[in-house]
């Protein structure tokens, strides 16, 4: 098997409603497809840029998948991923997103030719993944309201975006517990933006709230202050930004610098380096979230197949691409009371209209 054509395409996606966080607001997302043809199977990915986070753009992204690295992936055999990954090394450095697109696809094309779902594939550990949905940085009334919306339509997960000044966003997670009773798991995201003082003090406040994680509190390259949250924290802390790579994982687990990592595949390079991840927190004890950007859903499909496949992954916040208007790769992963299945095809198990 050989792959004879390897293309990318840009698609924009605007959303149903914007959001804030901590760093910026986000009214729409540009993510970048890509077909890799090996005849008589056809593999697909997906990128979602975003250059605070990854560090790429839609327009890099899109040159270089279109460019030099389908010039790489034609005439290669599909079907030796890691070695393929490793040829494309010097092309795709420091473009984890663009590396996620490849990966995806190939694996993709690796299902479809094995005739099984990736999360057969890769391990099958369960069946269904509960997630949360995430509520950006609103006032307090709004906020309310969205949580209830939301409990309302069947989630018992709720992620709260904060991270501009901990004592509102106490305030917001505190009305949020009373407004959804006991039974909602609240989850809380700082985005980086609290010192360790301001993420201590927020903690000590929320402390009736019950949180059962908190994500990312100080700045991703400070990780010894990530640290110190972490040990004097009574909620467990999770490194977001602060995970990049398998090295960073390595790091962040060697010195009990957190408690559990939120694995993204756009920003580790895919699934590949998400399993090696996955390894490394394993050995160390840790528990996994699979977390996403705003992704299509056939991206979302990618992670949720890793989070389907791996004992260790005990949490999914997998809500990009539910506000997403647009989306050709809509009906990639079913939603059905807060629990995300697959569609349970070979490979991925979806293939997108329109191109």
């Amino acid at each position: 098997m050989k792959i004879i054509a390897a293309e990318a395409w840009r698609v924009d996606m605007p959303l149903a409603e914007p959001y804030a966080i901590a760093y910026e607001t986000v009214d729409r997302a540009a993510n970048i497809f890509v077909r890799l043809d090996a005849g008589t199977q056809v593999g697909w990915g997906c990128a979602a840029p975003d250059e605070p986070v990854t560090g790429e753009t839609p327009g890099g992204t899109l040159a270089v998948l279109a460019g030099d690295a389908a010039a790489v992936l034609r005439g290669s055999d599909p079907l030796r991923p890691s070695a393929l990954l490793h040829k494309l090394t010097p092309v795709l450095a420091g473009r984890p997103a663009a590396r996620a697109a490849i990966d995806m696809a190939l694996w993709d094309l690796m299902g479809r030719q094995a005739g099984l779902p990736l999360w057969r594939l890769f391990g099958g550990y369960r069946v269904r993944i509960r997630t949360s949905v995430t509520i950006g940085i609103l006032d307090e009334a709004r906020t309310v309201a969205r949580a209830r919306d939301h409990v309302a339509g069947g989630f018992r997960c709720l992620k709260l975006k904060g991270g501009l000044d901990p004592d509102d966003d106490a305030a917001r997670v505190m009305k949020v517990r009373e407004a959804v009773g006991p039974g909602v798991e609240l989850r809380f995201d700082a985005n980086q933006g609290y010192t360790v003082e301001q993420s201590l003090a927020f903690v000590a406040m929320v402390r009736r709230a019950r949180l059962s994680l908190i994500e990312q509190p100080t700045h991703r390259a400070e990780l010894e202050q990530l640290g110190h949250v972490t040990a004097g924290a009574h909620v467990r802390i999770m490194a977001d930004e602060s995970l990049m790579s398998l090295r960073d994982a390595f790091r962040l687990t060697k010195r009990d610098l957190a408690d559990m990592l939120n694995i993204k595949l756009m920003k580790v390079g895919g699934l590949s380096e998400a399993l090696k991840i996955a390894a490394v927190a394993q050995a160390a004890g840790w528990e996994i979230m699979v977390g996403c950007m705003d992704e299509a859903a056939l991206a979302i499909a990618a992670g949720l197949h890793f989070a389907l496949a791996r004992r260790n992954v005990r949490y999914a916040d997998l809500d990009g691409h539910f506000d997403l208007r647009d989306d050709p790769s809509d009906g990639a992963v079913r939603l059905r009371d807060g629990w995300l299945y697959p569609t349970d095809s070979p490979g991925l198990g979806f293939t997108p209209r329109g191109f």
